[in-house]
Formats: C-alpha cells, sequence, structure tokens
C-alpha cells in the first residue's frame, strides 16, 4: 500500500523519539487504560466526556502509527464497507440544507468509527487485552444491574412510567428501571444491556472450557442478573433482541457442547426455559408488557412509532439519494415538515431508516455490507473451527451485532455514545479474532 511506503518513510524521522521517550514506548499501555476508562466514564457521565475519552484515544493511535518503526495500516475486507459508508456520510453532510447541524451530527459518527479504527489497531498488537476489556464490559453491566434492582425495589416512579397505563389495572403497571445512563432512559438501559450481556455470557463460557470455576460462576450469575434487569426496564425493542439473540447462542451452544456434555446441555437449557415460562405466566406486569408487543394500534407507544415510520419514510422518499445529513437536530429540523400533528419525534425509532433519511438509499446499503459480512465471516468461522475457546470470544461480539440489529428495528438507542463505544469495540474484537491470528 502507499499509504505504507509513506509511513516507512515518516518513521526513518519519528525513530529517534520513539527511542528516547518511555511515554510513547509505553502507549499501548495508556491506550489500553483509556479504552477501559471509556467503559467505565460512559455509565455515570455525559455524551461531552466520552467524547473527549474516545479522541483522546484516537490521538494516541495516531501518534503511535506515526512513530512506532514498522507500524503499518491495513483495510480488511469487510472494511471496504463501512469506507464506503463513511465516503457517502461525507456527501451526504456536503448537500445537507442545515450544513451546520449536519458537520454537528457528522462529528459523533467520525468519533465514534476513529473509537473503532483505535481498538482495531491497539488490539492488533495486543490480542492479551481482548478478555480484560470483556470483563471491563460485563462489570459495567453488573453495575448497571445492581442499580437497576435497587431502583425497582424502590418503586421508582414518573420517569419510570413510560408505557401506556390506559387499559392497564395497577398490579399489570411494569416498574420500569433506568439505570445511570445519561439521559435516564429505560430504553437506553435496555439497548445497554442487550450489548453488554453477551460479554458476561460469553465469558462464563470461556471460563468454564478454562476450568476456572469461580470466574465461570460470578459471570452466569452476572448474566442471569443482567438479563433480570433487561425485563425490568420495561424496553419492549430489547426483548425482541433478547429473543433473537437466544436463538443464536442455543445454536452455538449446540456446536460447543453437544458432543461432550449432551445430558447437561439439556438440563440446563430445561432450566432455563422452564424459568422463562414461568416469569411469563407468573409475572402479570411482564406478561403484559411482552403482549402489548402486538397489540399494534391498541397501544400508544406502537402507534406514535408507526405514525413516525409513514413519516419517516416520505422523509426518505424525498431524500433518497443522499439524505438530509447527519445527526438528531437535523432529522428533528427537517422531520416537522413531515410529521403528523401531535407525534413529534427525535428520531425515525429504526436505524435503517434512519440511516436512509439522513444518508441515502447506498449509505445504508454499505452499512448493512459491513454487518452481513462480518456476520457471515463469523459464523462461517464457529461452523469450521473446533477451537472452542475462540469460537466462544467470536460469539461475544457476534450476538451483540445480531441484537444491535433486532432492537434496532423498533428504536434508535444505538447511536446514543454508551452503546456506541461498546457495538464498535465488539466489532473490533470480531476483526481480531477472524483475520489477525485465526
Amino acid at each position: 500500500m502507499i499509504v505504507n511506503k509513506v509511513l516507512d518513510y515518516i518513521h526513518n524521522y519519528t525513530k529517534p523519539l520513539y527511542e528516547n521517550s518511555i511515554i510513547i514506548q509505553n502507549i499501548d499501555k495508556i491506550m489500553f487504560c483509556l479504552i477501559l476508562l471509556t467503559f467505565v466514564v460512559s455509565t455515570v457521565s455525559s455524551s461531552d466526556l466520552i467524547g473527549h475519552l474516545a479522541i483522546a484515544t484516537t490521538i494516541l493511535t495516531v501518534a503511535r502509527i506515526l512513530i512506532y518503526p514498522k507500524d503499518t495500516l491495513k483495510v480488511k475486507r469487510f472494511e471496504l464497507f463501512l469506507l464506503a459508508y463513511f465516503m457517502i456520510v461525507l456527501v451526504s453532510v456536503a448537500g445537507s440544507s442545515l450544513l451546520y447541524l449536519s458537520i454537528k451530527g457528522f462529528m459523533k459518527t467520525f468519533i465514534y468509527l476513529s473509537f473503532y479504527i483505535s481498538v482495531v489497531h491497539h488490539l492488533k498488537h495486543n490480542s492479551k487485552n481482548i478478555i480484560p476489556i470483556l470483563i471491563t464490559i460485563a462489570g459495567c453491566a453488573t453495575f448497571e444491574s445492581l442499580v437497576g434492582m435497587t431502583q425497582s425495589f424502590a418503586k421508582v416512579d414518573e420517569i419510570s412510567g413510560w408505557q401506556d397505563m390506559s387499559n392497564l389495572n395497577p398490579e399489570e403497571v411494569i416498574t420500569r428501571v433506568y439505570g445511570t445512563l445519561q439521559p435516564l432512559n429505560p430504553n437506553l438501559l435496555g439497548g445497554y444491556l442487550i450489548v453488554t450481556v453477551p460479554a458476561a455470557l460469553g465469558l462464563c463460557g470461556y471460563f468454564l472450557k478454562e476450568h476456572r470455576w469461580l470466574f465461570a460462576g460470578v459471570f452466569g450469575c452476572a448474566t442471569a442478573l443482567i438479563c433480570s434487569i433487561l425485563f425490568m426496564t420495561g424496553c419492549r425493542g430489547s426483548y425482541i433482541a433478547l429473543f433473537g439473540m437466544a436463538i443464536v447462542a442455543v445454536l452455538i451452544s449446540l456446536k460447543v457442547s453437544w458432543h461432550k456434555y449432551k445430558k447437561l446441555y439439556i438440563t440446563i437449557s430445561s432450566i432455563i426455559a422452564s424459568l422463562g415460562t414461568f416469569a411469563f405466566v407468573a409475572c402479570t406486569p411482564l406478561r403484559v408488557r411482552i403482549l402489548s408487543i402486538f397489540a399494534m394500534r391498541n397501544d400508544s407507544s406502537n402507534s406514535f412509532r408507526f405514525n413516525v415510520y409513514k413519516s419517516s419514510f416520505q422523509m426518505f422518499k424525498d431524500n433518497w439519494l443522499v439524505g438530509i445529513g447527519q445527526g438528531n437536530q437535523n432529522f428533528r429540523e427537517v422531520y416537522g415538515l413531515y410529521m403528523k400533528t401531535g407525534f413529534d419525534a427525535l428520531s425515525a425509532y429504526n436505524i435503517y431508516l434512519e440511516t436512509a433519511v439522513e444518508s441515502g438509499i447506498f449509505a445504508l446499503i454499505a452499512f448493512l455490507g459491513f454487518l452481513f459480512s462480518l456476520l457471515y465471516d463469523a459464523i462461517k468461522y464457529i461452523k469450521k473451527s473446533d477451537n472452542i475457546k475462540n469460537i466462544l470470544i467470536v460469539s461475544i461480539p457476534l450476538l451483540t451485532i445480531i441484537g444491535t440489529m433486532c432492537h434496532g428495528m423498533v428504536d434508535t438507542v444505538f447511536f446514543r455514545p454508551q452503546i456506541q463505544i461498546v457495538f464498535w469495540t465488539m466489532c473490533a474484537i470480531l476483526s481480531n479474532r477472524l483475520y489477525e491470528e485465526c
């Protein structure tokens, strides 16, 4: 690549800086700490601070690439879709009638993609850090779940009452927990737990394989806790996502454990299925909340989304080529021209429709191409590989992507930084396991 030849030329001049700077020689350790800090801080801080940490990580990555001898860049096949997506988004921003707002929205996308590249580059030289990163993600999810449990016992109200209660008895109303994620929102917590629960589940299986029973038990309990609190968020999109992830997890577990642990697998699966059925039957608020998914226009939240979908699709039809530009502020300004009276919205409540509205049909195709090529290669690897530990690590981001795609059909909390940071990190881990060492 021409870029790597240019880097070789630059390295000739930056070599003394590498040889004489202790900070530069330990830049990987600093980056690792920043990546972990980004996850931890995202649970309690504002979007601005999360963005600043992601930018700092990107700056260190650029410094490493320019200074470290023999450091190179490599674009993988599936990343060509991501590159195409980025270029199309640039065109969309340039053609936006609300240029300033669109640039603000684009900067968020730029930060997320830069963070993805930073994690990919870091893991390229430090793949041993994958497990600590997953442990940190699982730990953050467990923290949020403990906060959610406290809120459930405290019977938090007002902010947690976001549901159609017009046809419900008091005992059928679920207490919706929301954790500490900013802004406080049960759907945001539900989306966050969806992208993080695979880390806890995968680590449980990973440590079981290593016969480290204490760690396996800890992450098994964490998985159960996270799933329980996920139901307490009342986020129906997360319920759909969890169901989709469960189907994929069952298929993967068949590959991993059927031949050697058939009886144990059937026993555990039966217990989990029985507990799920019991919870559905015995917990009236949960049962009512799940069944409301199928209420269609009879549920006000469903009806609201249908109206937003209709208006958003009209926006897409009028701007199908390059979209209206990036960002939720930009979306809201344009949406006002299309919305049905009384149904204002911050987003399209569907990440695919949102992407198409903001950046056009070709951006959506490129983004889906990125996701499906990753999923295809991950499934192909799982089917062919006999390396159980690596299959488990590959399965974690695979489940995260599946959950994100399912949840994204009915909500757009995916675009919140807390979820974006975890999602792109999972994509980076999958890239590393599939293409760097396997």
